[in-house]
């Protein structure tokens, strides 16, 4: 017995939700696996922009209870997808996993659920994500590494064999990371970051070396004005 296309939902219609509406329709050019049913936000989409894609705006985000559809989180901060995920799983929605068609996936590769793995992207051999990571354009992930939930790697960011990225790690664009480190949870690498040492969770590290960057106290600020 055949099966039309499962029934979708992108979460977000800013940028990158529309980013991610470019990857269902790569995938349905090779193979129709999708009907995008359309977009939900809690904000003002641009709606000539979503009507030059012939994509509708279905309404908020809590509509995901009543709409029986996968889903897929269109918004970069990995906070809010934590958020819209908890809430999505409550409602016993499921989440697609999306790859575009351009991306390269070598062997022994797990993606979860969630996860997008955007044009150009590479990843090479024994390599496991959490879920909702996001690995956008032209971004490479070597051997062996482990993504935890939430992850992003933004646009032409490299991490190197043996990483391990823990939850809600944020790679900035065009940075790098050195095989073998680990970056603690909820840390954040500026653009263009060069990391050559592991770095701890909850710091924004930039520079070329990283570098978490020392926080500003009030006290500061006085002194040097």
């Amino acid at each position: 017995m055949s099966h039309g296309p499962t029934a979708l939902v992108v979460v977000g219609a800013g940028g990158h939700g529309r980013e991610l509406m470019d990857v269902v329709e790569a995938v349905n050019a090779v193979r129709p696996t999708y009907e995008l049913l359309g977009v939900v936000d809690d904000g003002q989409p641009d709606l000539n922009q979503l009507f030059r894609r012939k994509v509708r705006h279905l309404g908020p985000v809590r509509l995901l209870a009543e709409i029986d559809a996968e889903y897929v989180v269109g918004i970069g901060a990995p906070a809010i997808r934590r958020a819209i995920d908890s809430m999505a799983t409550a409602w016993g929605r499921k989440a697609a996993t999306l790859v575009h068609p351009r991306a390269v996936i070598g062997r022994d590769v797990l993606l979860g659920s969630g996860s997008v793995v955007c044009a150009l992207a590479s990843i090479t051999t024994n390599v496991r994500t959490g879920r909702h990571v996001h690995l956008n354009i032209a971004t490479t992930v070597a051997h062996d590494c482990r993504l935890g939930d939430y992850v992003t790697l933004s646009p032409g960011a490299h991490v190197s064999g043996t990483v391990t990225l823990e939850d809600d790690v944020t790679i900035g664009t065009g940075a790098m990371v050195i095989q073998g480190l680990t970056i603690g949870t909820g840390t954040t690498v500026g653009a263009g970051a060069a990391v050559i040492r592991s770095l701890p969770a909850g710091v924004v590290a930039v520079g070329v070396p990283a570098r978490p960057r020392v926080p500003v106290t009030v006290e500061q600020n006085h002194a040097g004005s």
